[in-house]
Order: C-alpha cells, then sequence, then structure tokens
C-alpha cells in the first residue's frame, strides 16, 4: 500500500482515473462524482428507471437522450437503455470498473442515498472526484466536484482522510446556498452561457433522491 491510498484512513478521496485506481487496490466500494454533469445526468436517468451505458467521450455531444443535459432526462420512459458519454464521469468510471472496483455514481440530488449504499457494501469505501480534462489531456481539479464529493463524504461519516476532510470543509461551506455555489463556477458559467441554467437548478438539489447507480455489465441501474 502507498501513502497515495490514504491507509488507515475511512473514507478516503481521490481524483480522476489516476487517483481511482490507487484507491481501488485498497477500496472495494469506489464512488465517482462529476456533478456537471454526467453523474447527476445518470441519477435522474436511473431515478425514472433507465439504464445507462457509459462510454468514453468521441469528441462532441449530441442532443437528446444521448445528451448529458440531466433536464433532458426528466421524461425518459422507464426501461430505455441510454448511452451516455463523456470524457470525465463516464471515462473514470469505465476506468475503475476495469480496476475491479464496485462503481456507484454520485452527486448532490443522491447524496446521502449512495452513502448509505456504499457503507452498506463494505469499505473502506473511496469518493473519486472526476474533475474535467483539458484538449491536452491535463486535469482542471473541479470545484464543483470537491463540493459534491465532500456532500457524500460528510453522509458517510467514520474516520475520513484529511484528503477527505478538505472536501467535507469545501461542502460545509457551500451547502447554505449550493446553486450559487455552482454557477459561479467555471463549468456552471460555461452551462449558463449555453442556455442550461436548468441543469445548474437540478445538480444544486441536495438529498432529493434515494436512487443509487450502480455499474454492472457496463451498465448503470439502480443497485437492488
Amino acid at each position: 500500500m502507498t501513502i497515495e491510498e490514504q491507509p488507515g484512513f475511512d473514507p478516503r478521496l481521490a481524483w480522476a482515473s489516476e487517483g481511482g485506481i490507487l484507491l481501488a487496490s485498497a477500496c472495494p466500494v469506489l464512488v465517482v462524482v462529476d456533478i456537471l454533469r454526467f453523474t447527476t445526468a445518470v441519477e435522474v436517468a436511473v431515478t425514472h428507471r433507465a439504464r445507462v451505458i457509459p462510454e468514453r467521450w468521441v469528441g462532441r455531444e449530441v442532443a437528446g437522450l444521448s445528451s448529458l443535459s440531466p433536464m433532458s432526462l426528466l421524461g425518459i420512459p422507464a426501461g430505455t437503455r441510454v448511452t451516455l458519454a463523456s470524457p470525465n464521469g463516464a471515462t473514470v468510471s469505465l476506468d475503475l470498473a476495469g480496476a475491479g472496483a464496485v462503481v456507484l455514481a454520485g452527486c448532490l440530488r443522491n447524496a446521502s442515498a449512495v452513502a448509505a449504499a456504499a457503507r452498506d457494501l463494505g469499505g473502506p469505501v473511496g469518493v473519486v472526484a472526476a474533475g474535467e480534462r483539458r484538449l491536452d489531456g491535463s486535469l482542471r481539479p473541479a470545484v464543483e466536484d470537491l463540493v459534491g464529493a465532500g456532500a457524500i463524504l460528510h453522509a458517510l461519516g467514520g474516520r475520513p482522510s484529511p484528503e477527505a476532510r478538505a472536501a467535507i470543509a469545501a461542502f460545509l461551506d457551500a451547502a447554505p446556498d449550493l446553486a450559487s455555489v455552482l454557477a459561479a463556477r467555471i463549468s456552471g458559467r460555461e452551462l449558463a452561457a449555453r442556455g442550461l441554467a436548468g441543469d445548474l437548478r437540478m445538480a444544486a438539489g441536495l438529498d432529493v433522491s434515494q436512487a443509487v447507480p450502480r455499474l454492472s455489465g457496463g451498465v448503470f441501474g439502480q443497485l437492488s
């Protein structure tokens, strides 16, 4: 075990695929957090009893039921299988599943529900903030993912690592006005400029969902 794996603590926090793969050797359950917008979209789809196939990013987003917009998924029919591609949440989810972890999709909307389910599955539990991949492959640690991860880590309790405690502090600072915090971030401003403020409002809802999406056989569905 290496120091990057944060031995002796539960829960733990890591960033992106690289950090999550390190945690996978010590944490049997990993929660992926990509607030704007992959894991929020997955939560909305699974809440409506749809299933989501994550795919690695192919270069551009499309409209309709393959969109990452949570708003676009509100009317999705039960039983629908929808493919969502993203360079962040979808890619991280696939990488962590490949590392052998049980992968759950977490966001602000299902923070407490996914934390309770992760605890029931057994620990230690790792929370992986996806962040944002730039075009050159470098990582921007996204504040919204730090806040979302902090919400789940706060609900997990236990003995959080110093990295996890920093995320919890970020969440507690943002909690009084999550909508404004998300809207003020780089990703939030970009979405608003594209006319997607509704996605921001949905992403800011805290503990409004009991859905716990689990990646199994390459598909996110409700944890049974």
